[in-house]
């Protein structure tokens, strides 16, 4: 596998956590803060992770 696909296949894989994460966060606003803050602050990590492979891929 060439360093380009194992690129984009890793972002990949990081965007669809992200999506996940942010929308676990929207469900628990309103029930569980903690959760949802949680959820939040590793979505914003995994986005710095995805500008990361991102920059490498141009």
């Amino acid at each position: 596998m060439s360093l380009i696909n194992q690129l984009l296949s890793h972002r990949n894989h990081l965007e669809e956590r992200y999506r996940r994460l942010l929308e676990r966060s929207d469900n628990y606003r309103y029930i569980d803060e903690n959760k949802s803050d949680n959820a939040a602050f590793k979505a914003m990590k995994i986005l710095s992770k995805i500008n990361k492979v991102s920059y490498l891929d141009m």
